[in-house]
């Protein structure tokens, strides 16, 4: 648990959207002077997979489609931690759709940044269940996370953000942060990020995304003005953008805080001085 490593540079493509959330999320932890040995990042499969090595912070790469579970665990072993989990469309939104759903509802203090690309961009830009009806010669529409998020009871924090509007989205990662260090439960901000090399989407979602946050009439209190403003501009070819929902609900952990229930006595082990044990367990198997 104390082995330090240096942070990596990123692998991805020049132009990916992936650098404008790695670059707010920095920001993010930086103007709320948030510790490096108080944050927790974890990844899931794919492009998205590897943000983790390349910041300052406990570090976590999960099994494809399991990143949820794995955070709300650790959230739930040491609430002093702010969990950042971290994954693609492809991850969340089909392998671990179930995870995504039960997070939702269960409402553990964990911030779930979904980096939507509308591709598989790792394995060569095959479709994802967010890709544009059109791209998959309309078999299907594409699937929406949030408005899937406000059907569910228990959501109190519901964003989405564009990685070319680096400003808004520095505010929405901060707004996450904040609700998921207050334990206010879970925080999911879609992030639409652009993958240059097998789907561009950077000029359609420019034109396409609406801003709520600038919308005078507009409640993010409303769960019922939500679903009216996300289907009257999914019927004008549209996406909702900025702070969509927040609700209040009592956080999954809370119970637990109140009956003073501390976080793991977690101990740094160096598996060198158990070799011989761990030996002897394996030799047990094969005999």
């Amino acid at each position: 648990m104390t082995t330090t490593f240096t942070p990596k540079d990123p692998i991805w493509c020049a132009g990916c959207g992936h650098y404008g959330v790695q670059g707010a999320l920095v920001n993010a932890l930086k103007e709320l002077e948030i510790p490096a040995h108080e944050t927790f990042v974890l990844a899931g499969i794919g492009c998205s997979g590897s943000i983790q090595n390349n910041i300052n912070a406990y570090g976590y790469h999960s099994m494809h489609g399991r990143v949820l579970p794995t955070a709300v665990g650790a959230a739930i072993a040491n609430p002093e931690l702010t969990v950042i989990a971290a994954g693609g469309d492809g991850d969340g939104y089909a392998i671990g759709m179930g995870h995504f759903v039960h997070a939702i509802h269960r409402n553990a203090s964990v911030l779930y940044i979904l980096m939507n690309n509308a591709a598989y961009g790792l394995t060569k830009g095959q479709d994802s269940p967010t890709s544009a009806a059109a791209r998959v010669a309309g078999y299907s529409a594409p699937i929406d996370g949030i408005t899937l998020g406000l059907s569910i009871p228990g959501a109190t924090f519901l964003a989405r953000g564009f990685t070319r509007w680096s400003d808004q989205l520095n505010g929405l990662l901060k707004q996450g942060l904040e609700h998921v260090r207050a334990k206010k439960g879970f925080a999911l901000l879609e992030i639409l990020s652009p993958c240059v090399t097998y789907n561009d989407t950077y000029p359609d979602w420019d034109t396409q995304l609406f801003n709520v946050d600038e919308d005078p009439d507009y409640s993010s209190a409303d769960r019922g003005v939500a679903f009216q403003a996300i289907e009257r501009l999914r019927g004008e070819g549209r996406i909702a953008a900025g702070l969509i929902h927040r609700g209040e609900q009592s956080a999954f952990e809370a119970q637990w805080l109140e009956d003073g229930i501390c976080p793991a006595n977690l101990e740094a082990h160096d598996p060198q001085k158990n070799l011989e044990t761990l030996r002897d367990i394996m030799t047990s198997y094969s005999a």
